[in-house]
């Protein structure tokens, strides 16, 4: 049961950091990353590209959640040690590729 409740819990949380990448995709004004903060256009050299970079970013970043939602059907203690890995780990290397591609696509 309680690998139900895993299953239940973390494919939201997966599918949210998946539905911001592919809102990032198709936004026609530049994404953002902080909570809070905007993007100008005046920013920006390449809009799509940039929004596309930021999608995929997002979209990568939502994959060992979607790991382990289903590895938690059999292994709970294995999901949860990727789930924490991915938060200790993949958010410091979210930063750094958010601010490589806002330099990337810097007027």
């Amino acid at each position: 049961m309680e690998n139900v409740v895993w299953l239940i819990i973390m494919v939201p949380c997966s599918a949210v950091f998946t539905i911001i990448g592919i809102y990032a995709c198709h936004r026609k004004k530049p994404m953002w990353f902080w909570s809070g903060s905007t993007v100008e256009e005046t920013e920006i050299a390449d809009i799509p590209a940039y929004n596309r970079a930021n999608g995929r970013m997002w979209i990568l970043y939502s994959l060992p959640f979607w790991l382990s939602s289903f590895i938690g059907l059999w292994d709970g203690a294995a999901a949860l040690i990727l789930f924490v890995v991915n938060c200790v780990i993949g958010l410091p290397v979210l930063v750094v590729v958010y601010k490589r591609i806002y330099a990337k696509y810097k007027r």
